[in-house]
């Protein structure tokens, strides 16, 4: 193991030297890629797998698309090639052959969706479709960081139709809530909830809704979206159904995702000048069992009580010709929830030594105090833990201001500004550039209806029936 540099001299490089050092990834060929390493990808996994029972509970159903798609096809919605223009890998050449039609490497794929739906809904009765597909996508970065922004990122991207308008919006909103619930019980991830403005909302969607949680380093980072598409899509691409009267009408569409950015996000908010800090549901191991490799009956009296303690829990065992010092650094590191240790002094006085990662305590206890409820409460304990400290720094950072000298000096602090709100796109670029701070979403909490604000005068603007709305630098 190498070095993890201090995170309060340099942010940047403590974040990198985290992911290399745990073990993470390594740098790809090409500029914007990674290798998940089988720990990286582990977690991944776990993310995959408790997102997916989420998933499944509101009905939806895995498949997976192809890679590419027409350029001409991805053109016919005008404001979505708008707002990805910049970001398109494009393949120009197939063999020798110049193609009159380029090709796209998906960003996104709500224009393979619609082609699909095309083809397959027919009548009311075959409403509503809920699909999902786990997948990597492409878009062009210019300046990349590990989870953050890639070139090449995975993801899940669901997709649904309804007949009506009702349905696909409060579907919208239950898909949001799902992301929260997620992020909180999975990744120990604190949120802020809200709808976009229309300067950051997804480019074809008519309402953007999003979950945001904050950085150590006082930085926004967006975690999940749920999008409300109308009619946008579906009348370019003339996804009709028949209803119960014989009609036909444009079906009503929705899309959301969250992506490997939320291992980025779980990295810079839980962990510290050791290494990773993980939550129990997502980490590869739960447990390491940390013993010296010499064997003999007292141990393994201890170590098989507390294997069989563990229970259904998931643990490892380590027992390299490797000292027990340079193995706790390791997994220390690797920012496993706790760790067993079974030393000679433990054996000989029939204990356990459990080191806890997120406090960094060492607390003993006998063998008669161990069994599967133990073990299984200092997972909940951690847990809790890690939530409540990293929901107290984002309350904590919420700044209410009334000006522009109040909002400079909020951002300038690393905070987030909650501010009366009420400009158009080109006053929030121009508010970006002077502050570096955009919006991040039109708050839920503070606006009890946030689609029927009070008479508030915009911060910026002076314009009336401004919303609250919380501002902060992102990534």
């Amino acid at each position: 193991m190498g070095k993890i540099f201090d995170k309060d001299i340099d942010f940047t490089k403590w974040y990198t030297s985290i992911i290399l050092e745990s073990e993470l990834i390594e740098y790809g060929l090409v500029k914007g890629t990674m290798i998940l390493k089988p720990y990286g990808y582990s977690i991944w996994n776990n993310i995959q797998k408790g997102m997916d029972k989420y998933l499944k509970k509101v009905g939806t159903e895995n498949c997976y698309f192809p890679l590419m798609i027409p350029y001409s096809e991805f053109i016919k919605e005008s404001k979505h090639v708008e707002g990805f223009a910049p970001e398109l890998f494009k393949i120009s050449k197939l063999g020798d052959k110049v193609l009159e039609d380029e090709l796209v490497i998906r960003p996104t794929s709500e224009i393979a969706f619609c082609h699909y739906f095309k083809s397959v809904c027919n009548s009311y009765n075959d409403l509503p479709i809920v699909l999902n597909q786990w997948c990597s996508v492409f878009r062009v970065e210019k300046n990349t960081r590990p989870f953050l922004r890639n070139s090449e990122f995975l993801w899940q991207e669901q997709h649904a139709i309804f007949s009506n308008e009702k349905d696909a919006k409060d579907f919208s909103f239950r898909m949001i809530n799902i992301y929260k619930d997620f992020m909180n019980k999975f990744l120990c991830l604190p949120v802020l909830m809200g709808e976009k403005t229309e300067y950051e909302r997804f480019a074809g969607a008519s309402k953007t809704f999003t979950c945001e949680a904050l950085m150590q380093d006082g930085q926004a980072l967006q975690v999940g979206t749920s999008h409300y598409l109308s009619t946008n899509f579906s009348k370019n691409f003339d996804i009709k159904f028949q209803t119960k009267n014989n009609n036909f009408d444009y079906v009503y569409q929705t899309s959301a995702g969250c992506s490997s950015r939320l291992i980025g996000a779980m990295i810079l908010v839980h962990s510290d000048n050791k290494g990773l800090v993980l939550p129990s549901l997502i980490a590869p191991y739960k447990y390491i069992i940390i013993t010296n490799n010499e064997k003999d009956n007292k141990l393994e009296k201890v170590l098989s009580h507390v294997k069989a303690s563990l229970g259904s829990i998931i643990f490892k065992h380590d027992d390299r010709e490797k000292g027990i010092g340079l193995k706790l650094s390791e997994y220390e590191v690797k920012g496993v929830p706790f760790q067993i240790i079974i030393g000679s002094k433990e054996v000989e006085n029939n204990q356990i030594t459990i080191y806890k990662r997120n406090t960094q305590e060492k607390i003993g206890y006998s063998l008669n105090e161990i069994n599967f409820d133990l073990f299984r409460n200092l997972l909940l304990q951690h847990d809790e833990e890690l939530f409540k400290k990293a929901e107290k720094f984002l309350l904590d950072s919420i700044v209410k201001v009334n000006n522009l000298e109040e909002f400079i000096l909020a951002i300038k602090n690393k905070k987030i500004a909650l501010a009366y709100w009420n400009g158009n796109q080109e006053d929030e670029k121009r508010l970006k550039d002077l502050t570096g701070a955009s919006s991040r979403c039109i708050s839920w909490d503070h606006n009890a209806d946030y689609q029927n604000s009070s008479n508030q005068k915009c911060f910026f603007t002076n314009k009336d029936n401004a919303k609250l709305v919380y501002f902060a630098r992102a990534y």
